[in-house]
């Protein structure tokens, strides 16, 4: 019985953990380093700069294991990130919307790979942003990383 028990417990605690939402962090005003280990003795693999969305996937200590827009896996320094969300273009002329419709009016065009600031989630699947210059819109979350 207390096999049956067990199991119940891990089941659920799969279930609490798959329905959680996606941590993410932002690097912060200087780039970071990505390493294959938690340790700055790793080997180096990446550097990635001011901005970018990394998700968090696993924090130990001052480390955090992150997976990045190309689904690849790293550790990294946690004082390297911000709480503040950005989020990555996916795809090459993206129309950022007035509104949170297709039929709305374009604000701007998104090129792929620009960072633009995560404002808030809309309704039907858009989302709120910020370019660097100031315009605000909405973009699908289908054509962003870092949601």
């Amino acid at each position: 019985m207390n096999i049956s028990r067990l199991l119940f417990a891990l089941l659920l605690l799969l279930a609490a953990l798959a329905g959680q939402a996606a941590d993410f962090k932002t690097v912060g005003a200087t780039p970071v380093v990505l390493y294959d280990a938690p340790s700055l003795k790793g080997n180096k693999l990446f550097i990635v700069p001011r901005g970018a969305p990394l998700e968090v996937v696993l924090s130990y200590g001052e480390w955090v294991k992150v997976r990045d827009i190309t689904g690849d896996l790293a550790w990294t320094q946690a004082k390297g990130l911000s709480p503040k969300r950005n989020v990555v273009v996916k795809s090459a002329n993206v129309k950022v919307k007035a509104e949170a419709d297709e039929s709305s009016t374009t604000v701007f065009v998104a090129d792929k790979s620009v960072i633009l600031e995560y404002l808030e989630p809309a309704a039907n699947d858009w989302t709120k942003v910020r370019h660097r210059d100031g315009l605000i819109g909405y973009i699908r979350n289908a054509d962003i990383w870092g949601i």
